[in-house]
């Protein structure tokens, strides 16, 4: 079949979408299916013979005795060349454009505008823009997903030494999607991957070697792969390029998932938008940072942030002042860089006690910033801020004591200001707590402490703006779009992505993978996440072991997990499940005292046990009392027979439907 048969049957997802946008989509594919027939091997070997067609004809004229053949030569190089190279700047010129777009654009419509640039630069050759659009049919951007087609193209990069393309097949073996479920391949592409310098290679390997996933446990190997994209990660904050993580579970109530604390609602937004024109300084001052950095789902606007923040400043915001400062210490498109207008506003602030603005003048006088270098100056600031709890003051100040600037080296007062920094969740702060474990400087070396404190610096790539993008697919139900983001994230080691793959696929509403793998693959990510802490996976392994989901059922093992989430993790719904099989003796010896203290403590941790709690005991004595009075001089055999061929096996949730029908019974009576 032709390419473009099969390559772009690409639906959009909103059936309201404007005209501009499938305008959009539609060049998109047109430019994307002449790459992806340009790439088929076929016309790559056709591309071949004709060069081998070409290469007799000139041995042909050769021999023919032609004069000046160098002469010739040399002008068809020439030619070649330069028709080679107007191609590729054509192509460079037009990736170019469309990152511009991108980093420019604030509307979906603006960036669907910037992936048409992408598509004719890749049209022309340019592999980075083939890297954008393999991305673009992978991840579903635009509602452009076409497994299949990401697939061509990255194996078509892959050949070109694309380290992106081996990240990416390494992940679709990973997962089986689009591709045969082969670990060991995944592998090879990880490896590939991160020799030609991929981060996210270096991460997922990273995470392989500390978790033992179809490697051999290895912490040292594990350390070093995490301190390439530590190392990568730290530089870009200490250059102020750090990117919010915002991450949404999805495996929390739906209630609570519609207010989440993580994104801010439109329409909270808007209130909190008419508190701040009303003259709301904290507000001013909360939204002026939300912009500041691109906070809560809301776009990074210094603009905005610098509008709300003179506001707040203007009634006498000392914080508001102080970010004032920052922002022109730093520099941006709203408030150029201006050493002496920073120093202005931090003064201000520090004047009336601000930490920030107290660690700002500090930061000036560190680095002479519009004032000479002075130590002393910076050290006494430092000082000042850290003692009011601000944890970049800590840092610094553990910095000082760590390089020894201004200060003689101090190992162990260095720990002590990174470790409090790092409290308060300092990115550069666990980074440099890392390094000390990682070497052992001032500090018993610890692979594993290293490893898991430049885990959490990883954390905080630019990949992690997956997350947002991954939980608006879900809310707008683009699931396969969603499921493959959090699914890479998860391959990366991210707790809360692996429980939200997890979750996904347990709903089985996903299309990309085969329903029968979706079991298996929920319980290897809910698995993951447990080990790293999570009490609701620690559970829920325990109920996929309890009633067969992607494993044969197992009462014995579904007891251990309910034990180790209800010891380790005081979870109420696993010391339930854990009083029923008592009960029952499912899997554990039969303890009817333990089942009642199992329940009573259920009750006590959480007031949702409550209801759940009343009908068990109530149902358990209720047994209890009908084993005592009513059945006493028959054998327990008998008992258990009769219930189960009178009532059916589940004559126990009959008993608990008996007794809610009674309670209702009473209380009608009571109050009618």
């Amino acid at each position: 079949k032709h390419t473009s048969n099969w390559v772009f049957c690409l639906k959009t997802k909103n059936t309201h979408e404007s005209s501009f946008h499938r305008k959009s989509l539609n060049k998109v594919k047109q430019y994307l299916s002449n790459v992806l027939e340009q790439r088929k091997p076929i016309n790559v070997i056709s591309k071949k013979e004709n060069l081998l067609e070409n290469k007799k004809n000139h041995h042909k004229l050769r021999r023919k005795g032609i004069r000046n053949k160098d002469l010739w030569k040399r002008n068809e190089d020439h030619l070649e060349n330069q028709a080679k190279n107007n191609f590729t700047d054509e192509g460079d010129q037009l990736f170019k454009m469309g990152i511009k777009i991108l980093q420019q654009s604030k509307s979906q419509k603006q960036k669907a505008e910037a992936y048409i640039f992408f598509a004719k630069a890749a049209d022309l050759g340019n592999l980075k823009a083939m890297e954008k659009m393999a991305d673009a049919l992978l991840f579903g951007n635009f509602g452009m997903q076409n497994i299949t087609a990401a697939i061509q193209l990255y194996e078509s990069l892959a050949k070109e030494g694309s380290y992106k393309a081996q990240n990416a097949l390494g992940f679709l073996s990973s997962y089986g999607i689009g591709m045969e479920y082969n670990q060991a391949k995944a592998l090879i592409y990880y490896t590939f991957g991160s020799a030609g310098g991929s981060m996210m290679s270096q991460m997922i390997l990273g995470y392989r070697y500390l978790s033992g996933i179809n490697v051999l446990q290895n912490c040292e190997v594990a350390l070093s792969h995490y301190k390439k994209v530590a190392d990568y990660i730290a530089d870009k904050l200490e250059k102020s390029e750090g990117i919010p993580v915002e991450k949404v579970r999805l495996t929390e109530r739906p209630e609570n998932l519609s207010s989440n604390s993580e994104i801010l609602d439109w329409d909270i937004y808007q209130y909190y938008k008419f508190l701040a024109e009303r003259g709301d300084v904290q507000i001013q001052v909360s939204l002026g940072q939300l912009h500041l950095i691109g906070r809560k789902g809301l776009d990074q606007d210094y603009y905005k942030a610098l509008y709300y923040f003179l506001k707040a400043a203007k009634a006498g915001s000392a914080n508001a002042m102080a970010f004032i400062g920052k922002m022109y210490l730093e520099g941006n498109a709203a408030a150029p860089q201006n050493n002496a207008t920073a120093f202005k506003y931090f003064s201000m602030a520090a004047s009336k006690g601000n930490a920030i603005g107290l660690h700002g003048l500090g930061l000036l006088y560190f680095y002479g910033k519009g004032v000479p270098v002075n130590y002393a100056e910076a050290l006494k600031y430092f000082q000042k801020a850290a003692e009011k709890g601000w944890p970049n003051a800590q840092f610094q100040l553990g910095f000082m004591y760590y390089s020894g600037s201004g200060v003689w080296k101090d190992y162990k007062l260095a720990f002590k200001y990174f470790y409090l920094a790092s409290q308060s969740g300092q990115p550069l702060a666990i980074y440099y707590l890392a390094e000390m474990y990682a070497t052992g400087t001032g500090v018993l070396r610890s692979c594993r402490t290293a490893v898991e404190l430049y885990k959490g610096v990883c954390e905080l790539g630019h990949w992690a703006e997956k997350f947002l993008t991954a939980y608006f697919a879900y809310k707008n139900g683009d699931i396969d779009s969603s499921l493959v983001q959090y699914a890479l994230l998860a391959e990366m080691g991210y707790e809360v992505a692996q429980s939200n793959s997890a979750f996904i696929l347990e709903s089985k509403k996903a299309k990309i993978l085969e329903k029968e793998k979706m079991y298996p693959m929920a319980l290897l990510l809910w698995n993951r996440a447990a080990i790293q802490g999570n009490a609701f996976a620690r559970v829920k392994i325990g109920d996929y072991h309890y009633y067969g989901y992607g494993t044969k059922r197992d009462y014995q093992t579904a007891a251990t997990h309910y034990s180790i989430a209800a010891d380790k993790y005081h979870s109420a719904q696993a010391m339930f499940n854990l009083g029923y099989m008592y009960e029952h003796g499912l899997g554990i010896t039969k303890d009817i005292h333990l089942a009642r203290r199992l329940y009573d403590m259920a009750a006590q941790t959480s007031p949702d046990a409550h209801i759940p709690v009343f009908l068990a005991l109530m149902k358990l004595e209720t047994v209890h009392l009908l084993q005592d009075i009513l059945f006493f001089n028959f054998t327990m055999r008998w008992k258990w027979t009769v219930l189960d061929n009178t009532i059916g096996p589940c004559w126990d949730l009959f008993v608990i439907g008996l007794i809610v029908a009674v309670l209702i019974f009473l209380l009608r009576n009571r109050y009618g």
